[in-house]
């Protein structure tokens, strides 16, 4: 009995023995793998694609003012110093009192521009009118052109009611 026991025992450490082993090598093989892995990813650099700049002939985009959106007060107003008012005014002062509104007109009258003014009934106001047009888009572009300069920034359109 005590035979067979040892010669189990004997069994069983040698064929441990060997059990490591294969485990030793598998996993020195695993590792030698990884470290050529690594090495040969760190050889390969991946070179960036670079496409050739090309230079394209832009579109002309032709914006058309529509002067239907553009807001005009509708007044009935009185010609006080001028030679009239047509439909469409532009404004570029109001005023209560009459000589302030004269003062402006003046200037204007300097500067080359047929101004008037116009006064408004019931609400008491004087209108300095610097130009007075039949139709509403040369009126538009009338303003647009004063409120380039920073004094007429406020320059409105008005609408003679008759």
């Amino acid at each position: 009995m005590f035979v067979c026991a040892g010669l189990a025992f004997a069994m069983a450490l040698t064929s441990c023995g060997s059990k490591e082993s294969a485990y030793k090598k598998a996993y020195e093989k695993a590792k030698a793998q990884e470290a050529q892995q690594a090495m040969q990813t760190q050889t390969v650099t991946e070179t960036p694609v670079v496409a050739p700049v090309t230079t394209t002939q832009g579109t002309e985009t032709v914006v058309t003012d529509n002067y239907d959106n553009v807001s005009v007060r509708p007044e009935t107003l009185t010609v006080v110093d001028g030679s009239g008012l047509r439909s469409y005014s532009v404004v570029l002062g109001s005023f209560s009192v009459k000589a302030n509104a004269e003062g402006l007109c003046q200037r204007l009258r300097s500067a080359g521009h047929n101004a008037q003014i116009a006064y408004n009934g019931s609400n008491g106001m004087y209108r300095v009118i610097a130009a007075t047009y039949d139709d509403k888009a040369s009126a538009v572009r009338s303003r647009n052109e004063f409120r380039k300069n920073a004094q007429y920034k406020d320059a409105w359109l008005l609408f003679n009611q008759r």
